[in-house]
């Protein structure tokens, strides 16, 4: 992939936030970056989806610097640069203040998998971070929301469990891509809207047995997945 298709992909993910209903006015980003050359394309900060351009969109290396693109890239971008420092697999990241996802990082609560919908995206529990001290949040906040995320997962795997929510703010997911970013976004809404539902329903839910976890998430990821079509490997 070239730059230019980045910046295409992560434009088309941008506007996905807004096709399924993640994010209000400007209220999320969404990126793409090309591993090699160590570029890194994101939204422009503050401007309305319904005028984003594929000129708007704007390229910085891993050090922030701008290397192309006449606007501000996302207030987010640090953040976003964190976790691609860290999370060496991952190639897009979705950032959106989503209604129900977002509740549960203002509760300062953990979505426990509750059935096999969590389980075929999520393996467990979708974390969420501690507050950021004030020391974190008078100096350079953004850059300290994304250490807060990599402390998180010190002992958990990002891959198998691509999404948590910032205690107090909001949720971050990724994905091999920046559409698989904003779809892991759209699943985490779903199983929050799912999960508060159904503890509310039955307040003595216990989670999913770990038998069931383990055969819905493995059956579509890892090596021995089987769900969906063969690749050809010819």
């Amino acid at each position: 992939m070239n730059l230019q298709q980045l910046k295409k992909n992560v434009l088309a993910a941008n506007i996905d936030l807004v096709k399924y209903d993640l994010v209000t006015l400007t209220w999320g980003n969404v990126s793409g970056i090309l591993r090699e050359e160590g570029l890194v394309v994101i939204k422009p900060s503050g401007v309305d989806y319904k005028k984003l351009k594929i000129s708007d969109m704007v390229v910085v290396d891993l050090s922030g610097k701008i290397v192309e693109g006449k606007l501000k890239p996302s207030s987010d971008t640090p953040t976003h640069l964190e976790l691609y420092k860290a999370f060496t697999n991952i190639g897009g990241i979705a950032h959106s203040h989503s209604l129900y996802a977002t509740i549960f990082a203002q509760a300062c609560k953990e979505i426990q998998c509750f059935g096999t919908t969590h389980a075929d995206a999520f393996y467990g529990v979708v974390p969420v971070t501690r507050f950021l001290k004030k020391s974190e949040v008078e100096k350079n906040y953004e850059l300290n929301t994304g250490k807060v995320i990599v402390e998180r997962f010190h002992k958990l795997n990002y891959n198998s469990i691509p999404a948590v929510m910032v205690a107090g703010h909001a949720p971050f997911t990724w994905g091999i891509n920046a559409e698989d970013a904003v779809k892991n976004n759209l699943i985490l809404e779903k199983i929050a809207f799912m999960a508060l539902n159904s503890e509310l329903i039955n307040p003595k839910l216990k989670p999913l047995p770990e038998y069931i976890l383990n055969k819905h998430h493995k059956r579509k990821h890892g090596p021995d997945a089987y769900y969906g079509q063969m690749k050809n490997k010819e």
